[in-house]
């Protein structure tokens, strides 16, 4: 393995995590020129990174005004709350190998929903369907964190979520992942009104 490319897979690496812990909010510019002083690195690498995470769909290449993180549309956010919850429910009629225990989020409810939907998919033993689901949290993720404030009692449904996933209560996991959604759903134009405000704040 090169040393560009050595150095590239790390640069993936730290921005996903970056994407996915709330780093850069939905509609935010990355400026690789920045990322490149930040981890002391060529331009080579950065750009290397940044386009492996465009063609997972967590970058969008906005060509001459340069690369933001997805802000999606109503249309495009209620889809993707769609396919998270058929994926979770496919998940759950699979089933699999006994739960996961290391959902280690605490209190940060971004952090646990990764890992619980995540933990979900990876019971399955099906890895087309574990990479699905890991997609789409992934590409959700910057969007839990900027929309924290709208959900009231979020932790606490997470618990409720994850003790059924411990009790391997498929039922009623199913029930519980679905009205999940159906709340997300709902708050869809809220939560990208919110998103927009956001980016306009940030240019």
């Amino acid at each position: 393995m090169s040393v560009i490319h050595s150095k590239s897979t790390q640069l993936y690496r730290q921005v996903r995590r970056a994407l996915q812990s709330g780093r850069y909010l939905p509609g935010q510019r990355i400026d690789p020129g920045m990322l490149a002083v930040e981890f002391n690195t060529s331009a080579t690498p950065v750009r290397s990174a940044l386009y492996r995470l465009v063609g997972e769909g967590l970058i969008d290449d906005h060509a001459r005004n340069g690369l933001h993180v997805p802000l999606l549309t109503e249309v495009g956010l209620h889809d993707l709350y769609d396919w998270m919850e058929r994926l979770l429910l496919m998940a759950c009629d699979i089933g699999g190998r006994p739960a996961r225990d290391d959902i280690t989020g605490g209190d940060d409810v971004v952090k646990m929903t990764w890992q619980l939907f995540d933990a979900i998919a990876e019971a399955t033993a099906h890895r087309s369907l574990h990479r699905a689901v890991r997609q789409a949290n992934d590409r959700l993720a910057p969007v839990r964190r900027a929309k924290r404030g709208l959900i009231e009692h979020a932790h606490e449904e997470l618990v409720e979520l994850e003790e059924l996933w411990r009790r391997r209560n498929m039922p009623a996991l199913k029930a519980g992942l679905r009205a999940y959604h159906a709340r997300r759903k709902q708050l869809v134009p809220r939560i990208v009104a919110m998103l927009v405000d956001h980016r306009d704040h940030l240019q």
